[in-house]
């Protein structure tokens, strides 16, 4: 796969490789409610595999925007929640889902 270059001052190109694809922004909102197990993720995530999501929680973990407890107890206990670092662009990302759901009822209102 080839990748473009872009502008190495581009911030929002540097923010949406980290937040961007199919499933992370569903993640990041779930998380943004309240840190929670593996499971949760996936019941609250419809659609995504176990692999994708374990997947994508790393990729998140690597870029310090989740955090992961394991938790010493029997049966093992593991929670995801953002970091500080994740939890930094709250506003901004509020800001983009309420443009997005405008945008959507816009368009849908255009197609008919």
């Amino acid at each position: 796969m080839v990748r473009k270059q872009y502008a190495p001052d581009c911030g929002l190109h540097a923010a949406l490789t980290v937040i961007g694809g199919k499933w992370k922004s569903a993640m990041l909102c779930e998380l943004h409610l309240r840190p929670a197990r593996f499971g949760e993720r996936r019941r609250r995530v419809p659609g995504i595999s176990e692999k994708v999501l374990f997947e994508q929680l790393r990729e998140l973990g690597a870029d310090g925007i989740v955090s992961r407890t394991v938790f010493d107890v029997v049966p093992p206990k593991v929670e995801y929640a953002l970091t500080q670092t994740g939890a930094v662009p709250t506003h901004a990302v509020s800001t983009l889902a309420e443009w997005g759901r405008n945008h959507a009822t816009l368009a849908t209102a255009e197609r008919r």
